[in-house]
């Protein structure tokens, strides 16, 4: 068994401020005074309330945030031949260790998703890698599942330890950390908590009851063929897309989401200094695939449907061997036309049968 530690309930704010230190920035979930029903990560302070219900937003923007600074750039002329200009860059990368606490195991499987292709491709993103490098991930295991979570239909589940560092899962009087990498057990050996070994059946007791919840799933490993089969068939896609609103909804609550866009902002009216952005787009906007020239290969709805479903259960599966969609099920909850991501799959997988019908 690995290392494993026990806190108590009112204990938690206690461990906040250990893990707070050496500089480290902790982001908790917390409810917004304006909205009960919203809940997003913040950094923490001492005295600070926090919830540990499930956050309405996923910690994505601690690795990726939803606008960075790539690069500062100031021009400059020479005193002594004004038409000669220099240019001096600065794409120094600042980054503060984190500690993301009391994410969903969905959500520290988002990290693993977008670890694929800022890492693992031919070429490392340094901002990425830097700011994941300094990230501690403190996971805590869903007690049962939800109308919206599918995330055992991708692989995942309550208690699946992947992308994170210390599974937090609660019992009688508290809850047990269990590490789940050396970056996890080096957190809790440095931490003063009692050993949680006697605590330890309790929780497996929990995540097992938590598994119990959750409705059989179906299988879809056939889904990257078949959602390629029917990549064509714009039929099938406006089926499922006339009422989408291309709010983006659903790609700015995703925690694997990954579509950036990059610009050139200029500072001061002189403009002789700017900087170059890196922010969050959405690929279900008319606009994300917008040429200079007007052209536009994605114009319909059902095209950007298209994409972001095939992606996800797909192309991205065909590069890297694994669903980019964790099941978090925000996309469906937050959907105001109530588009289902799980319904347009299975009916996909079922095309061929329906059309024998």
């Amino acid at each position: 068994m690995s290392m494993t530690r026990f806190v108590t309930s009112d204990g938690l704010p206690g461990l906040l401020a250990f893990l707070s230190q050496n500089g480290r920035r902790v982001l908790v979930p917390v409810e917004k005074p304006a909205n009960k029903r919203s809940v997003v990560f913040e950094p923490w302070s001492q005295g600070m309330p926090f919830t540990l219900e499930k956050a309405t937003v996923p910690p994505k923007a601690a690795v990726l945030p939803q606008c960075e600074t790539l690069v500062r750039y100031k021009k400059s002329k020479d005193p002594e031949n004004p038409e000669r200009v220099t240019m001096s860059l600065d794409d120094g990368i600042e980054v503060q260790p984190t500690v993301v606490f009391a994410c969903r195991p969905c959500d520290a499987r988002g990290f693993s998703v977008l670890d694929r292709p800022y890492l693992e491709g031919p070429f490392a993103d340094p901002y990425y890698k830097a700011r994941r490098e300094a990230l501690t991930v403190v996971t805590i295991t869903c007690p049962s599942g939800c109308n919206t979570c599918f995330c055992h239909w991708v692989g995942g589940g309550p208690s699946s330890p992947e992308g994170s560092d210390v599974l937090m899962t609660e019992v009688e009087g508290g809850y047990v950390l269990q590490a789940v990498t050396p970056k996890g057990e080096e957190l809790l050996a440095a931490s003063s908590l009692p050993d949680g070994a006697e605590q330890f059946p309790l929780a497996e007791a929990a995540r097992k009851a938590a598994w119990a919840t959750l409705e059989p799933a179906p299988n879809i490993k056939g889904a990257p063929e078949k959602l390629a089969a029917l990549f064509t068939d714009t039929e099938f896609w406006q089926s499922w897309t006339d009422r989408c609103l291309s709010c983006g909804a659903c790609t700015y609550f995703c925690p694997t989401c990954y579509c950036f866009s990059i610009t050139d902002e200029g500072e001061g009216l002189s403009e002789k200094g700017g900087r170059r952005l890196r922010s969050w787009d959405n690929c279900m906007s008319s606009l994300f695939t917008r040429e200079a020239s007007g052209h536009n290969p994605r114009m319909l709805k059902a095209f950007r449907m298209r994409n972001r479903v095939s992606h996800k259960f797909s192309t991205y599966p065909e590069n890297w061997g694994a669903f980019s969609c964790n099941g978090c099920g925000r996309c469906i909850s937050n959907c105001p036309v109530c588009l289902d991501i799980r319904a347009i799959v299975l009916a996909a997988l079922n095309a061929d049968q329906a059309t024998a019908e």
